[in-house]
C-alpha cells in the first residue's frame, strides 16, 4: 500500500485516521446534544419561509391591494393614528411584484398592532395566531427575545460546527455523492440519505447555519464589539448600522403628506420601487419618514431616502453609498428566510429546508442504529427521538387546528403540551420506537388531512389557501401510502 493512499481508499485527505476517529466521536457528541434543538429550529424555519403564506390561509378574507394611492395611503396612517398612542412608529408594509397586499403595523415596545389596508383606506385588523407563533418559536423559541435568540444562535453554530466536521470525518463524502444504497440494512440506508442529502445541499445548509448563528448571537456580537471598540457603549455599535433617532422637539407639527415624499424618493432612486416606509414621532416637530425601496436583482432594499416633518430630505443613501459590508449584513436575514424573490425561491428553499431537516435526524438514527449494531441498544432514547422527530411535526399541526377552528387555547400552549405529553409517554413507554415511530406518523398523517380538510371547507375559494390545504391532503395521503407499503413488505 502506497504511503498517499489510506486504508479506506482516500488518497491525499489531511486528517490521519486517528485524528478523523476523534472528530468523528466529536461530530456524533455534538450534534446528539443540540439535535433536538437544531430540528426544530430548521423545522419551524422551513416552515417559516412560507409564513407569508400562510398568513393568507389563516386570514384569506383580508383585502389585498396591488397598488395604492398616496391619498389611500394617508387614510389609513390617520385612521391607524387615531387608535394608537403617542410614540407609535408606524411601518407601512407597500405591494411589490412578488407580495401582494399593503400593511400596516404599530409598533411601542410593549405592544404591537398590524392591519392590512383595504383599496379605500380601510382598516381591516390582522389576526394571524399560528404565523405569529411559528416565527417567534423559531426566532426565540417563545423564550425571552434575548435569552432564545442567544439559544437558537447556538444552534446555528452547532449546526455549522457539525457540518464542518462531518466533512472532515468523511474522506470519501466527495467521491461517493452520488452512490446510494436503498432497500438494505436501516443503518446504510440512513447513512446513505445523510451523507448524500448532507454533500448536495451543502451550500444551503452552510448558509442557512451561518446566518442563522450570525442573526441570533447578534445581542452578544454587539456586545463584544460594544466592549472592544466603545468601553461597553452598545449605541455606537448599533448606530454604524442604525440611523440614530432626531433630537427631541414634542412641538406639535402637522404630519408631511406621504404623497410628495413618495415622488421625491423615486425621482431620488430612478428604478427603485418604494418597499416601506417607516414614520416616526407623527405629529411633532422632530417626526421622521423614511422610505425604503427596493431594484430588482438585489438581495435587500438599499434605496433610503428619510425627511423631517417638514419634508426636508436629512438622509438620500443609495446602493453605490453602501460598503460591501454593510451590503452583506442587510442581506442576512433575506437570505436566511429565502423572502427574496417571490415563490420559485420559497419553494426552493423548502425543499432544501426539509434536507437540512432529514439530516439532522438521521444523524441521530445513525448513532442509535450503530449502537444497536454493536448490541449497546438505548431504546429509550429512540424512542424520545422519534417522539422528536414525528411528535414536533404533529405539535405543530395541532397547534394550527387550534387556531383554524378559532378555540380559546393559544397555539403556544397547544405544542407545548403536546410536546410534554409525547416526550413524557414515550419516557415512560415500553412500545419499540419502531411501533412509536409508526403510530406517530399515523397520527400526523390525520391530522394534516383534518386540518387541510377543515380549512377547505371554511375557506375554499382563496388560491393560497387551496394551495396550502392541497399539500396538507396529498402530505397525508402519501404518509399512510407508505406505511401501508412498509407493513405490506
Amino acid at each position: 500500500m502506497s504511503a498517499g493512499r489510506k486504508q479506506d481508499g482516500s488518497r491525499g485527505w489531511p486528517l490521519a485516521p486517528t485524528t478523523v476517529r476523534a472528530v468523528l466521536s466529536g461530530h456524533g457528541i455534538l450534534g446528539l446534544a443540540f439535535a433536538a434543538v437544531i430540528f426544530l429550529v430548521c423545522l419551524t424555519g422551513t416552515l417559516a419561509v412560507f409564513v407569508h403564506d400562510l398568513e393568507r390561509w389563516e386570514q384569506p378574507g383580508q383585502p389585498r391591494v396591488d397598488a395604492i394611492a398616496p391619498a389611500v395611503l394617508e387614510r389609513a396612517v390617520t385612521a391607524a393614528r387615531a387608535g394608537s398612542p403617542a410614540q407609535t412608529t408606524f411601518y407601512i408594509g407597500l405591494p411589490s411584484a412578488t407580495e401582494a397586499g399593503a400593511s400596516i403595523i404599530a409598533y411601542r415596545p410593549t405592544e404591537e398592532r398590524a392591519w392590512m389596508i383595504a383599496a379605500d383606506g380601510a382598516l381591516a385588523a390582522k389576526h394571524t395566531p399560528f404565523a405569529d407563533f411559528l416565527l417567534d418559536l423559531h426566532i426565540a423559541l417563545h423564550l425571552p427575545r434575548s435569552w432564545g435568540g442567544f439559544v437558537v444562535g447556538l444552534a446555528g453554530v452547532a449546526l455549522l460546527s457539525s457540518l464542518v466536521s462531518g466533512i472532515l470525518a468523511h474522506p470519501r463524502i466527495f467521491k461517493d455523492a452520488f452512490h446510494l444504497r436503498l432497500g438494505g440494512a436501516r443503518r446504510l440506508q440512513e447513512a446513505d440519505v445523510h451523507n448524500r442529502l448532507g454533500i448536495w445541499a451543502l451550500p444551503f445548509h452552510l448558509t442557512i447555519a451561518l446566518t442563522g448563528a450570525l442573526l441570533g448571537l447578534s445581542t452578544l456580537i454587539v456586545g463584544v464589539l460594544a466592549m472592544l471598540l466603545y468601553r461597553g457603549d452598545r449605541a455606537k455599535v448599533y448606530a454604524l448600522f442604525v440611523d440614530p433617532p432626531p433630537a427631541v422637539d414634542a412641538r406639535p407639527a402637522p404630519p408631511p403628506p406621504l404623497g410628495p415624499l413618495l415622488a421625491e424618493a423615486q425621482g431620488r432612486a430612478p428604478g427603485a420601487t418604494p418597499r416601506q416606509i417607516v414614520v416616526e414621532r407623527l405629529g411633532r416637530a422632530d417626526a421622521r419618514v423614511t422610505i425604503t425601496s427596493e431594484r430588482d436583482r438585489l438581495l435587500v432594499p438599499q434605496d433610503t431616502t428619510s425627511f423631517d416633518t417638514f419634508g426636508r430630505v436629512v438622509k438620500d443613501q443609495h446602493p453605490a453609498d453602501l460598503a460591501a459590508g454593510t451590503r452583506i449584513l442587510g442581506g442576512i436575514g433575506q437570505l436566511h428566510f429565502g423572502w427574496f424573490g417571490g415563490l420559485p425561491v420559497r419553494l426552493l428553499y423548502g425543499l432544501l429546508g426539509l434536507a437540512t431537516c432529514v439530516v439532522t435526524s438521521s444523524g441521530v438514527t445513525i448513532w442509535l442504529a450503530r449502537r444497536r449494531d454493536k448490541g449497546r441498544p438505548v431504546p429509550r432514547w429512540e424512542r424520545l427521538w422519534s417522539a422528536t422527530v414525528w411528535g414536533q411535526p404533529l405539535a405543530l399541526l395541532l397547534a394550527a387546528l387550534v387556531a383554524a377552528i378559532g378555540a380559546t387555547m393559544s397555539p403556544v400552549w397547544t405544542w407545548l403540551a403536546a410536546t410534554i405529553v409525547l416526550l413524557a409517554g414515550a419516557r415512560v413507554s415500553t412500545l419499540p420506537a419502531i411501533l412509536l415511530s409508526r403510530a406517530l406518523r399515523l397520527a400526523v398523517a390525520l391530522t394534516a388531512i383534518l386540518l387541510g380538510l377543515i380549512h377547505l371547507v371554511r375557506e375554499p375559494y382563496e388560491l393560497t389557501g387551496l394551495a396550502i390545504d392541497a399539500l396538507l391532503l396529498i402530505g397525508g395521503i402519501a404518509i399512510i401510502a407508505q406505511q401501508r407499503r412498509r407493513t405490506a413488505a
